[in-house]
């Protein structure tokens, strides 16, 4: 009201101006978890997808937040890709092992063969008065051999490096597994924290609606009494319509965001679910910031993965340089052959090389340079993974205190705004005030409920980043977040 004239505001206007703060910490959640595991050229993150289990056919499912990790710890896509790259990586940790393992095969062959001699240029003709004839064929005749043959590298540092490498790289894809566990975990808490504050949001409006219902209901009482005029029958019954339309859109949101939460835990599309727990303000436990910061680069597996890949790198350098040395190789043949196996003996051939680069026209030289520069790369990674650990613990705790702050401020503005809704029905009860007065206190309510559910939500997203930052997420989200 301005100068004693009201201000034009419509339904419209009511509803963006209802829940503005939660919309935009909702939106800046997505945008976060879009992005979490991402890989170059991928249009959304793994991790905000999972492989259905079940048909969906369940009436409905109560989920609770530990019921919802335990599914995403199996479903949750990101997580499967993750183990299927470890997999990989110690497929070839055993490829670079079989090269320094001898090689063994066995065989068994039997010949048939008939020659003409003189194909071999033997066309031999000798006296015919020695009675002596060399035949032009010869054959056939037959020949069995069963052996087994052995080959094995003696000497080889480059294969040896190549193999502690590719036992760091699948040590690191190990720990990338782990890693993926973290991030499953703070998307399915997240996402669950989403879903209870849609659920408090829409009980919210749901209370502003039967407040407006009552309004209205009050205002045509008293229109009918001729105590109030005709247009404040008009503004509560806009007032339940705003109210009602606020009321669509926060329970359309929270279909969808329980859509979401369904796919990142595996769910199928067709499964109905209610979240079963309540969270509720509960301060951080004392936590010292360089604390926080050693407890992380030790647990942090992102962190530990960075360091193995570094050591990876630092072998596949070693390996670039042995590239340089002679190898040693020995192979063996050991078997028994003849005309058959009753009327055979046994045969054998050893044989020992060494080997050794004369020229190879800088290949080596290209290895070595190839793997300084990879080594660099995995350096300068670990560098900034430290650097960033550091700076999101110091913005965690930031956004604790912050949201921490703001729920004691909105709880305080939700307790005056409450009064001053009671005051304006008793003053519109008393006939001193007009349906102008008591709309405008509903609203300073239903602001101060959002700014309070905004809040608490907040806070305990930014409990979870913490809890994922120090790299125990199962572990602290439990000491973190009280559910009940």
């Amino acid at each position: 009201m301005k100068n004693g004239h009201i201000s034009s505001i419509t339904e419209g206007e009511l509803v963006r101006r209802g829940s503005s703060i939660f919309r935009a910490l909702r939106n800046l959640l997505l945008i976060s978890m879009s992005i979490v595991g991402r890989a170059p050229g991928q249009q959304a993150s793994p991790f905000q997808g999972s492989v259905p289990m079940g048909d969906g056919r369940v009436t409905s499912l109560t989920l609770t937040l530990d019921d919802a990790i335990r599914r995403g710890l199996k479903a949750n896509l990101g997580l499967l890709e993750r183990d299927s790259y470890s997999k990989e990586e110690r497929a070839q940790r055993m490829r670079a092992l079989s090269a320094l393992l001898p090689q063994v095969t066995g065989s068994f062959s039997e010949s048939v063969e008939q020659s003409n001699l003189q194909s071999y240029g033997l066309n031999l003709m000798l006296p015919p008065g020695l009675g002596i004839t060399i035949p032009k064929i010869v054959g056939p005749f037959q020949y069995t051999q069963a052996g087994v043959t052995a080959s094995a590298r003696v000497v080889d540092l480059a294969a040896i490096k190549n193999l502690s490498s590719a036992r760091a790289t699948e040590s690191a894809a190990l720990l990338s597994v782990e890693d993926a566990r973290g991030l499953v975990v703070q998307a399915v808490a997240n996402a669950y924290l989403l879903v209870i504050a849609d659920a408090s949001s829409l009980e919210s409006v749901q209370a502003q609606m039967n407040t407006a219902q009552a309004l209205l209901s009050r205002a045509a009482d008293r229109e009918s009494a001729g105590a109030s005029p005709e247009i404040d029958v008009l503004r509560a019954e806009l007032e339940l319509k705003t109210q009602h339309q606020r009321f669509l859109v926060e329970q359309n949101q929270l279909e969808k965001d329980k859509l979401s939460l369904g796919r990142i835990i595996g769910l199928p599309a067709a499964q109905d679910f209610t979240i079963y727990d309540r969270i509720s303000f509960t301060p951080l436990p004392r936590f010292n910031q360089a604390e926080a910061q050693q407890k992380a680069r030790e647990e942090r597996q992102d962190y530990q993965c960075a360091l193995r890949l570094v050591q990876a790198a630092e072998e596949a350098v070693a390996a670039a340089r042995a590239e340089h040395y002679p190898t040693v190789d020995v192979n063996g043949f050991y078997g028994d052959g003849g005309s058959r196996l009753g009327n055979s003996h046994s045969v054998f051939a050893v044989t020992a090389a060494i080997k050794f680069n004369l020229f190879d026209a800088g290949r080596i030289h290209a290895n070595v340079q190839e793997a300084r520069a990879r080594l660099q790369q995995r350096s300068n990674e670990l560098a900034d993974l430290g650097g960033q650990i550091d700076a999101q613990i110091r913005e965690a705790f930031l956004d604790i205190q912050t949201a921490a702050a703001q729920v004691d401020v909105a709880q305080s503005n939700l307790t005056v705004a409450n009064k001053t809704l009671e005051q304006a029905n008793d003053r519109f009860a008393a006939g001193v005030a007009d349906t102008i007065e008591l709309v405008e206190a509903q609203e300073s309510v239903a602001r101060a409920d959002d700014a309070l559910i905004s809040a608490l939500y907040a806070h305990n997203v930014a409990k979870v980043s913490l809890a994922r930052i120090l790299g125990g997420s199962e572990q602290q989200i439990h000491e973190f977040i009280q559910v009940g």
